[in-house]
């Protein structure tokens, strides 16, 4: 219930993109997600991902058409929709040919079940080479690509951002907050961890912007022109007023820049 009133709270805040996957807590999360929506599917881009193991049934996974076909049906009834705006491969599956998953995707958009398909967490290699087999079978293509992006993960910038550009892939970031670490909640006295370094000099930079981290760390991913949305996980109401709260904050050239310098572009830290 508490997942409900945080979904509709985002909704009514403006929110109108939500992604899921059925390996989150093996369905529990679409399930979730399904029951909030509930006369309220039309107001929102709802996306979701497969591939990622079902079980321990080694057939429950992958990018294979026998499973495909089966897990967009099953996650169809845990949404309680009758079509899915954006489908996602979780992972390639290194042991399926990528011709097949785009293939099986091909029909289930011409099925009317999926409106568009994409990926996440895909190397710059093979999101070309998924668009080169998409075009040489006139096959649909992936329409976006979902990869970790934050201040403290910055490797994307070198190669996945500008081929997304390239073939006009959208890219939502996962992970804004580098798993929790530009909450500011981890010091550097808690752990030696190198990323620690750049969130000592990073906290300070905001407190002078007048900004929070968390609402510095969210800005700075979204200002990136080749960045589509930020894809926030609060577990708490409060997270996520506090999420919501930092959604209009824009960051000036001179912090970007002193942001550059503490972390490199392109650079994971």
């Amino acid at each position: 219930d508490e997942c409900v009133g945080m979904i509709h709270k985002a909704l009514d805040f403006g929110i109108n993109f939500i992604d899921t996957a059925d390996a989150y807590h093996q369905g529990e999360s679409e399930e979730i997600v399904g029951k909030a929506l509930k006369g309220r599917r039309d107001d929102v881009v709802l996306a979701t991902k497969a591939s990622l193991p079902m079980g321990d049934d080694p057939n429950r996974r992958g990018g294979s058409r026998r499973w495909l076909t089966r897990a967009v049906e099953d996650s169809l009834r845990r949404l309680q929709t009758d079509h899915i705006d954006l489908y996602q491969i979780h992972r390639l599956a290194p042991d399926t040919d990528i011709e097949e998953t785009l293939s099986v995707l091909t029909d289930l958009m011409r099925e009317g079940k999926v409106r568009a398909i994409g990926a996440s967490t895909v190397p710059a290699s093979a999101i070309v080479e998924a668009q080169w087999v998409a075009e040489r079978r006139g096959l649909a293509r992936f329409r976006t690509e979902q990869p970790p992006y934050s201040i403290l993960n910055r490797s994307i910038e070198r190669e996945v951002l500008p081929i997304c550009q390239r073939y006009g892939m959208g890219a939502m970031a996962w992970s804004p907050l580098a798993k929790g670490m530009l909450t500011g909640k981890y010091r550097k006295a808690m752990s030696d961890e190198a990323s620690l370094d750049a969130v000592e000099q990073l906290i300070p930079l905001a407190e002078n912007a007048g900004l929070s981290l968390t609402h510095m760390a969210l800005a700075f991913v979204v200002t990136h022109p080749a960045i589509t949305s930020a894809l926030i996980g609060p577990r708490t109401p409060k997270q996520l007023d506090d999420l919501l709260a930092g959604a209009e904050v824009q960051l000036s050239d001179e912090i970007l820049d002193r942001i550059d310098e503490i972390v490199p572009p392109g650079v994971d830290v």
